[in-house]
């Protein structure tokens, strides 16, 4: 992959102060865009003859003129409007945007519409569908895109404290301005229990993973920008590991497992209060009461309108393909669920994209569930609120009625997986290959202990801050983090030289009660923990593999890159990896918090037969950014395991495997784990140096 061109890092500063218009400074270098005078919005058109005088001196970055292509569906949302990708007038108006962007024939065309578009429509569509469209140019999805809390700050944090940062920067000079901290405890007490895990929930780094798959699979787009190998799958395992890791950190803080939302006319016992403001839409995030009740939507505002029984007419037909093993496509033929494609096929009409196979008949029930949570305090616009966060993908896992959402459609997919043949012992077992031992070893050279403690890191505010003085602005925000580990694996071959997949698990020893759980339930709560492939000489083999290479995480400066100030120099080793997309889970979160003392696990490896695994593509090693394959993919390639995703978890046991221990085969093995969690916080952390506990 080569580096972007300049031409095209002129994108970059369309994300700089959203709401700020197109001919103000943006960017490090504070360019400004000299825009064509027919550019310019009406407000603006008196200020023509003095923009050329107010910003001499600067660096003018030109902007040709072409000719406007129809705009009229995109500027359609207004401008101060929240926006949400689950409502289906919002999402067919971000999928012509998109459109229009992609169909820009050279860049000056892109960065001249871009230009013409940014102060004319919704930021928050702009932002999204601009994203959207550089990650899938071929002339552009080098571009670093920033992260989100970079551009839309209000996303991630307690809106107290944009008060306090417009006084800071008009008042203290840019060198001497301090961090403003973020509160760990603001959006509830420990008197709601489910607060207890909000540090999970509300975590930046997991809410940008959230939001960054979304943008690089997208739901409706052009077909060849959604439609990507496996997506469906995807959609189905990422957040199946999303779940398997709520509900482990729900045992660690002594709370049964996330109920799923099977009854959509009980009201939800969880309320949320986001404690989130708006620096772009006219409306603030609405709560949700605690007990309240989904009821039909009939927003004229949003052009939506369902009834609650459409999510259940859509749940019970999607339940009866899988019974019977089929589905209907849109012209009548019946098309099979098979081991190898069932599961995509379902999740791409559970979602539902624009792949569904037939979405008149099985509807839309995993973005309008959204919806009606989103909704469900106001339901007819009767009191003109906006949708709660659980309608945007970036605020979405925030929500705990995320996660009983997800619960439902998880059991949905999990009702399809266990019609599927259980492996077998031969499909399971790597003939002449054994696992004889299996230890970790952190940092602090104890073994068999995971270790989690807080963190406290910093993020850059000022591109998002609109009209406030320039200069570097932080946030600091605390977080759970974790000793740096390896893995040390012995392996015996008894063949020639072959190659194997390592498959690395983790999940808790005991249920919600601290009872050992049967194997059928304890396998949905495996997570990923690395996949990746090994050299097997024959005889015997040591494998030393370190935490921070697992293959679905991405590094700290990858989460929450400032793509000014921390971008590597060109040319340099890490430019390549910088430049794709921060699609990965945060590598602070890759462990769940544990306990005081300790809280027990399993941790359970595999060495699995490559030539079963093996994707027939270039090696994925080449590709930047592969290394967060496990729940991204790799770009512009095929899913890197020819498995099942979740191999061998994914299925029912085989008949007489009741515990963990019954299912092992010889190229498995199992280690006790202990997760013991310190509550002490360090300083921010500096890339290259340690940090000391405050």
């Amino acid at each position: 992959m080569g580096a972007p061109s300049e031409k095209a890092k002129i994108l970059l500063n369309m994300f700089d102060r959203p709401t700020e218009p197109v001919f103000m400074p943006k960017g490090d270098n504070n360019s400004v865009f000299d825009v064509p005078s027919e550019y310019l919005v009406d407000e603006y058109r008196p200020l023509e003859n003095d923009l050329s005088n107010r910003f001499s001196g600067v660096e003018k970055i030109p902007v040709k003129k072409i000719s406007i292509p129809d705009l009229n569906i995109p500027l359609s949302l207004g401008r101060r409007e929240n926006f949400s990708l689950f409502i289906p007038r919002h999402n067919r108006i971000a999928a012509r945007l998109i459109s229009i962007f992609m169909g820009m024939r050279s860049l000056d065309d892109f960065i001249s519409l871009a230009t013409y578009c940014r102060d004319r429509l919704n930021p928050y569509l702009f932002v999204y569908a601009l994203s959207v469209a550089i990650l899938h140019r071929p002339d552009t999805k080098n571009l670093p895109i920033p992260t989100l809390n970079e551009v839309f700050p209000e996303k991630y944090m307690d809106g107290a404290i944009f008060a306090q940062a417009k006084e800071t920067s008009n008042i203290v000079p840019s060198n001497q301005r301090v961090p403003l901290v973020i509160p760990v405890d603001y959006t509830a007490t420990d008197l709601e229990l489910e607060h207890r895990i909000a540090y999970w929930r509300e975590d930046l780094g997991i809410n940008l993973h959230h939001w960054h798959w979304h943008l690089v699979y997208p739901f409706n787009a052009d077909r060849n920008i959604v439609d990507k190998d496996r997506r469906g799958e995807l959609f189905f395992y990422m957040h199946q590991q999303i779940m398997a890791r709520y509900n482990f950190e729900r045992f660690c803080n002594n709370l049964a497992r996330c109920k799923r939302l099977l009854n959509w006319r009980e009201p939800v016992e969880e309320g949320y209060f986001p404690k989130l403001d708006s620096l772009v839409s006219s409306r603030v995030w609405p709560p949700r009461f605690d007990n309240t009740k989904l009821s039909d939507i009939n927003r004229e505002v949003d052009q939506i309108t369902f009834d609650i029984q459409d999510l259940e007419r859509w749940r019970d037909r999607i339940f009866s393909a899988i019974h019977s093993g089929s589905v209907i496509d849109s012209s009548g033929n019946t098309i099979q669920l098979t081991e190898s494609r069932g599961i995509d096929i379902l999740g791409n009409i559970l979602e539902a994209s624009i792949l569904t196979i037939n979405r008149n008949l099985y509807g839309d029930l995993h973005n309008l569930g959204h919806v009606a949570l989103a909704l469900a305090h106001d339901p007819d616009h009767k009191h003109l609120e906006t949708f709660g966060v659980i309608a945007d993908p970036a605020t979405a896992m925030r929500d705990p009625a995320f996660y009983r959402l997800h619960a439902f459609v998880d059991d949905i997919f999990q009702e399809h997986k266990n019609t599927l043949p259980r492996y077998t012992v031969q499909q399971l077992d790597f003939t002449g290959v054994r696992v004889t031992g299996f230890e970790v070893i952190n940092d602090g050279g104890r073994k068999n202990v995971f270790q989690t403690f807080w963190q406290q890191s910093d993020v850059e505010l000022s591109r998002g801050m609109d009209f406030t003085p320039r200069g570097s602005l932080l946030a600091r925000f605390t977080h759970l983090q974790h000793t740096p580990f390896s893995y040390k694996i012995q392996v015996t071959n008894s063949g020639a030289a072959r190659q194997g997949t390592v498959r690395i698990f983790l999940a808790p020893a005991t249920d919600e009660r601290g009872l050992p759980m049967l194997f059928r339930d304890q396998k949905n709560m495996f997570v990923e923990l690395d996949k990746f492939t090994v050299n097997l000489r024959p005889s015997n083999n040591v494998i030393d593999r370190k935490s921070t290479d697992s293959s679905l995480t991405i590094p700290f400066e990858r989460t929450f890159r400032n793509i000014g100030s921390d971008r590597p120099a060109e040319g340099s080793a890490g430019l390549e990896a910088f430049n794709f997309c921060g699609c990965g889970w945060p590598q602070h979160m890759l462990l769940p918090k544990g306990a005081t003392g300790g809280f027990p696990c399993q941790l359970f490896i595999m060495v699995s037969d490559f030539k079963d695994d093996r994707v027939d593509q270039p090696d994925p090693s080449s590709k930047p950014c592969a290394d967060a394959a496990s729940f991204c993919g790799i770009r512009d390639s095929l899913y890197p395991d020819k498995r099942s995703m979740g191999y061998p978890f994914d299925r029912l046991p085989r008949d007489g495997v009741d515990t963990l221990n019954q299912f092992l085969t010889p190229n498995m093995r199992v280690q006790d784990i202990n997760i013991e969690f310190t509550n002490r916080t360090v300083r921010p952390r500096t890339p290259g140096m340690n940090s000391d506990t405050v």
